[in-house]
């Protein structure tokens, strides 16, 4: 099925995750996925939407040699590059004060967010912040709770972030940028926090190895995990495309 507004054999754009979905199980970067987002990207936007902090997404968008297109830290930054090298627009939405506040409350308590004495996965958040998996869920979540804040599981760490920030909320803010309709969009993911997204745009897919939240929100839960998932939602696209 096309999404909303689409066209025979033109591409619609495209907002895919990165952990779990262009990776391996060890966070990876499948290398074929490299070939598979230039074409897409010479054809339509594509949109990287990731939990990940600002950085992560722009140097991908840099070494891809496609536009800067991107949704990071669950959607609490998003810029997107209008055609013209650095003719983009950076906004953040959420309250990084109180996220910081939540990992002070819970060290205090005597928790770990375990990241280490350099903390590169925090180091440049803006908007939220990241626990690792190996620390108490439950602790976090009741402080978080306590600053009016909300807790979601990425499937590698635990993000505190505002609760009316998500992944759907930035494509929102990416389409208005593109002049795009989010209905146009395909999207690919496979955790918790791509949920908002995958029931957002048109035509949705969740990987294999994709968590509950995700294959409930997505239309099309694929064969194959990780990069080999995101390649079969490709093909899939691609020959819906050229009927």
């Amino acid at each position: 099925m096309l999404p909303a507004g689409g066209r025979a054999n033109v591409l619609p754009p495209l907002a895919v995750d990165i952990d779990g979905t262009l990776t391996d199980d060890r966070r990876a970067l499948d290398a074929r996925v490299i070939p598979a987002l230039r074409e897409w990207a010479a054809e339509a936007p594509v949109v990287v939407a990731t939990g990940k902090a600002l950085p992560y997404p722009v140097a991908l968008c840099e070494f891809l040699a496609t536009p800067v297109r991107v949704i990071a830290e669950n959607g609490g930054a998003v810029y997107i590059d209008r055609g013209d090298a650095g003719d983009g627009d950076l906004r953040f939405t959420g309250d990084r004060e109180a996220a910081a506040a939540v990992a002070r409350d819970y060290e205090a308590e005597g928790y770990d967010v375990g990241w280490g004495r350099t903390d590169f996965v925090n180091r440049w958040r803006e908007t939220e912040f990241a626990v690792a998996h190996d620390s108490p869920l439950e602790p976090l979540e009741r402080i978080a709770a306590d600053h009016g804040m909300s807790v979601v599981d990425t499937g590698f760490a635990y993000h505190v972030k505002s609760p009316d920030v998500d992944k759907g909320q930035g494509l929102r803010a990416a389409a208005r940028v593109l002049d795009r309709d989010p209905a146009e969009f395909v999207a690919v993911g496979d955790s918790e926090n791509d949920a908002e997204l995958l029931a957002l745009v048109g035509r949705s897919f969740a990987v294999a190895n994709a968590d509950a939240a995700a294959r409930t929100a997505a239309d099309t839960v694929c064969e194959a995990g990780y990069g080999d998932g995101f390649l079969e939602a490709v093909e899939t696209v691609r020959t819906e495309f050229a009927d």
